[in-house]
């Protein structure tokens, strides 16, 4: 229903405003995808070289955090596989003062890591054997202090595996990592000791300090945990408060999120240890240059349409003009005022028409003042002659005169004769109109077979097969009449014999037919042809006029077919559809 609606308004446009229509759409619309098409192209190819840059720089990222916390493991190894160590700290020390070749042990142990390994604020080890005194430099209880702390939960069930965890004092001038690790080689289930390195969370932070100018780049644990970033007050935070989105299984990925109130583009890459290396970059830091570039090619596009509209305006006004001008002179040839002159409008296809119609408008205005009027004037002539011949008055009242004659003389023939005639030519005359119901017709018909039976008497005998149903229809006046006419006129071979003649009337699902049989003389099929073509100039006139009258009443497709037979006899048809003569 919308789409017909607008297709009627459409349609009830002017011509100027139609091709107006028409020309903005197909001049607009592709301008306006072009500039949709070339931002949308621009955005996912930028983005497609944006993730390819931050996957690679993460990659670099991650890469050089393994390499750091592999030296961490590995250092912290060394000592973790030290069984001098392990039987130090093992040891009872109750009535002993051996502890103190032991404080030098690990004293010089501890020392040596430090020494070679700057970044490495702080070692210590934690340990639950009671009879050791500690020094709480690097050897240390483990007590409710240190069971508070983040690294001791985080190595709860790690069974001797390095864990990493973001210290929570904030009393301490920076950031630390601290590094744990149980101390339980060759007994699993019963660690004697907790190592644990205290690093600076610069030294992480030195890893993507260079490509964290143009980007936010936070390493966060497999928790979510934020481990390093630029804001040092964000540490200990989960990622997820900041970057609301969903990760996902895979090792890398990205999506959209939105970042301190603006769409973002996330990368994300892990690494062995399910750290992930997350970088955040808001999309109008590099989406803003392809943002001007459509924007100017918007302005282009705009002034663009705007020239094409002006110059789509002034051609379809100046076609449909022309179009208007050539109305205007049509309208007033319709009119029947010949009187016209068109300007000239050019050579295009508009110019020709014009030039071709006052050349007909002009030939038009001959041949009416030549022909037509002529024409009028000698029909209405022959017409007036005709009605003064046949006036219906002086028909009547001469025939009544007739009529009056024949009774006073006591001739019943000619009194019947002149009824006949009289009748014949009330129904026939009709008021002037062409067309009357079948019933009449047949009246008509049966005036003129009584007259001409009194004339051939005993040789005409007549039968008459009418469907009831189709008397109600109509027909042309004087359809039957004139084949009745040739049958007696031509068709009767024997004198003492004479001819039947049978007139039929019925229909069927789409036409009536009208019919007149008889069993005379039948024609050759030459002097049929001649008949049909009106060289017989009696029976062919009057086979022609009703096919003629019947195709202007009622179609082309209608009219008369002629079967005849030499020696068996003749039938005329008359063929008229059912329901183009309802009543």
């Amino acid at each position: 229903m919308p789409f017909r609606f607008i297709a009627k308004t459409y349609l009830n446009f002017s011509l100027h405003s139609k091709l107006f229509t028409v020309f903005c759409i197909v001049s607009i619309l592709p301008l306006l995808f072009f500039v949709n098409y070339s931002y949308v192209t621009t955005k996912r190819e930028l983005t497609a070289q944006v993730y390819t840059n931050m996957i690679a720089t993460t990659d670099q990222i991650n890469a050089n955090l393994e390499t750091k916390l592999d030296s961490y493991s590995k250092i912290s190894a060394s000592i973790y596989l030290d069984s001098t160590l392990r039987l130090l700290l093992t040891k009872d020390y109750t009535d002993s003062t051996d502890y103190l070749d032991s404080y030098l042990y690990f004293n010089n142990v501890i020392n040596n890591v430090l020494a070679a390994n700057p970044d490495i604020r702080t070692a210590s080890i934690y340990t639950n054997n009671t009879t050791f005194p500690a020094d709480s430099v690097f050897i240390k209880r483990i007590d409710d202090e240190a069971k508070a702390t983040r690294w001791y939960e985080a190595i709860s069930h790690t069974y001797g595996n390095v864990t990493y965890s973001v210290s929570s004092n904030t009393t301490i001038p920076e950031p630390i990592f601290t590094m744990a690790r149980l101390l339980n080689n060759n007994s699993l289930n019963y660690p004697y000791g907790i190592l644990t390195f205290n690093i600076a969370e610069a030294e992480i932070y030195k890893l993507m300090a260079k490509e964290d100018k143009q980007k936010n780049i936070y390493i966060v644990d497999e928790n979510g945990t934020i481990l390093s970033n630029q804001n040092k007050s964000l540490l200990n935070q989960n990622i997820t408060q900041l970057i609301p989105g969903t990760f996902g299984e895979s090792k890398s990925g990205s999506f959209d999120s939105v970042y301190n109130g603006e769409k973002s583009f996330v990368v994300y890459n892990t690494i062995q240890n399910g750290w992930k290396t997350i970088s955040v970059i808001p999309y109008k830091s590099f989406i803003t240059n392809a943002q001007n570039a459509s924007k100017r090619i918007l302005f282009i596009a705009l002034g663009s349409m705007a020239i094409s509209i002006l110059l789509i305006y002034i051609t379809a006004r100046f076609f449909t003009k022309r179009i208007e001008s050539l109305l205007q002179v049509i309208r007033r040839i319709e009119r029947e005022d010949f009187n016209v002159s068109m300007r000239f409008m050019g050579h295009d296809e508009i110019g020709q028409l014009s030039f071709a119609f006052q050349k007909m408008s002009s030939r038009l205005k001959e041949l009416i003042n030549e022909v037509y009027k002529k024409e009028i004037s000698k029909k209405e002539a022959e017409m007036n002659m005709l009605q003064a011949q046949i006036n219906p008055h002086f028909m009547y009242n001469t025939l009544a005169s007739i009529s009056a004659l024949a009774i006073k003389h006591q001739d019943k023939t000619i009194n019947d004769m002149v009824s006949h005639l009289a009748k014949f030519y009330r129904i026939s005359l009709n008021k002037g109109k062409m067309i009357l119901p079948i019933s009449e017709e047949i009246k008509l018909t049966k005036y003129y077979i009584a007259i001409q039976q009194n004339r051939f008497e005993g040789l005409l005998r007549l039968h008459y097969v009418i469907d009831e149903s189709v008397l109600v229809y109509q027909t042309v006046k004087l359809a039957l009449q004139p084949f009745v006419e040739n049958a007696i006129n031509h068709a009767i071979w024997d004198d003492e014999l004479g001819i039947n003649i049978i007139i039929k009337a019925y229909k069927d699902d789409r036409d009536i037919y009208l019919e007149v049989i008889d069993d005379g003389m039948g024609m050759r099929p030459e002097t049929l042809k001649r008949a049909w073509n009106k060289t017989d100039s009696d029976s062919g006139y009057g086979i022609t006029n009703v096919d003629q009258r019947i195709k202007l009443a009622f179609g082309d497709e209608y009219g008369v077919t002629l079967y005849s037979k030499f020696g068996v006899g003749t039938k005329a048809q008359i063929r008229i559809p059912l329901h183009g003569t309802s009543p």
